[in-house]
């Protein structure tokens, strides 16, 4: 790995992002039809009284009220709420804030209507096989429910969620990876046209040869937009320093401004690749993203699932402080909400939480609210002495610099 010399306060800055983690609706939250949300907030009665151990420490019951989980006298680090400017409520949408991207003209959506006949009968045509599903789904349920279709038919199964994006199941045996993840290049390029423009194309593999026995594999692969303009990880990159992908970040950036990355299987699998991490040398980045609070409990609205999903980052959070240097910087933050208590399965609009610890630090508690998500690669860039790209947005936090 790179190793760059220079006068920085800290030398590695940690970015852990618990997908979804949102702690209250937001002033336009209305216009998205989420008045009310509050994922933190109404998740304190389906955790343990006083869980969260390490989450407190940093002052989280401190920055945001919840039911059970009692604020500490003295938190060893900073926190603040976090305002996303950007127009959406979206995973692409928050994390390219974070790096600096204001988003205006949100990605587009199909969970009402499917996908619309013509650009269903553009994916046949080109990958040959015919498109079963199109609606939006769970994507436990529709392999349950179409798997034996999809694979007697030579089929391929096409769904949506409440995301931005368009999805295709295949079994692997029928359905070999290499096919799957053609058909899911063209519909990437499909969805490049404006009105079909979803943040991402996934694909979504499963084994076993009948509905008691379909499992997902670890295979998938998402097909992002390419980010609208050069981020604060390009900006690092491109001088030199180490930007380390965890989970999904390499997707969510289709590999910009990246140098290293990895995959990961669940959020306590990227917990581990994070302390991994930690425990080398780098300079530099390293950005985590955590999908279970989302993609396995926020959505399937199961709060008793994202609190106990809480608790077990909680416990990863204590092994990553033990192996965390004197002069290294954690943000853990989220990039929008999904409040397991609320009606629908989509997103929701809120403010997110942002925890800020490091040995160095000179200030503990509480911090002004930041206006956009994008101050948090601001600081990022001012801490390592680079230049953030034209056209993008943030503040630097002075007050974590000084």
């Amino acid at each position: 790995m790179t190793k760059v010399n220079g006068k920085m306060k800290y030398q590695r800055i940690f970015v852990i992002v618990l997908d979804s983690v949102g702690m209250g609706y937001m002033p336009d939250a209305a216009k998205f039809g989420d008045e009310g949300a509050d994922t933190l907030g109404h998740l304190g009665k389906y955790l343990h009284e006083d869980k969260l151990l390490h989450l407190r420490s940093l002052g989280l019951a401190n920055l945001k009220a919840m039911e059970g989980i009692h604020p500490v006298e003295k938190p060893l680090g900073c926190y603040k709420r976090m305002k996303e400017q950007s127009n959406g409520k979206d995973t692409m949408t928050g994390h390219w804030e974070m790096m600096g991207i204001h988003t205006t003209k949100p990605f587009k959506t199909f969970t009402e209507t499917g996908f619309p006949q013509e650009l269903i009968d553009e994916l046949e045509k080109q990958c040959g096989k015919k498109v079963i599903g199109n609606k939006s789904a769970s994507g436990t349920e529709i392999i349950k429910e179409l798997g034996m279709q999809e694979m007697q038919e030579n089929a391929m199964i096409v769904y949506t969620s409440a995301d931005s994006v368009l999805q295709i199941c295949g079994n692997e045996k029928t359905f070999d990876l290499a096919n799957l993840y053609r058909c899911c290049e063209i519909a990437r390029k499909l969805t490049f046209k404006e009105e079909w423009r979803v943040g991402r194309v996934i694909a979504r593999p499963y084994v076993g040869d009948s509905p008691e026995n379909f499992r997902r594999t670890s295979n998938r692969h998402d097909y992002a937009l390419k980010p609208t303009n050069k981020t604060a990880m390009d900006a690092l990159k491109e001088n030199g320093y180490d930007v380390l992908a965890v989970g999904k970040i390499h997707d969510i950036f289709d590999g910009e401004g990246i140098t290293d990355s990895v995959h990961s299987v669940s959020s306590v699998n990227g917990m581990n690749q994070t302390i991994d991490y930690a425990k080398t040398d780098f300079t530099g980045l390293c950005f985590t993203n955590l999908v279970d609070f989302d993609a396995l409990w926020g959505h399937r609205r199961n709060p008793e699932g994202y609190a106990a999903e809480l608790e077990r980052f909680d416990v990863k959070l204590g092994e990553f402080l033990k192996v965390l240097r004197d002069d290294d910087l954690l943000m853990i933050t989220a990039d929008h909400g999904n409040d397991p208590t609320y009606t629908g399965t989509d997103h929701t609009r809120e403010y997110v939480p942002l925890l800020l610890y490091s040995p160095k630090l000179t200030i503990r508690g509480s911090l002004p609210e930041s206006d956009s998500f994008a101050d948090i690669g601001a600081t990022i860039a001012a801490n390592f002495g680079v230049a953030m790209p034209e056209e993008t947005i943030g503040t630097p936090m002075k007050e974590i610099l000084d």
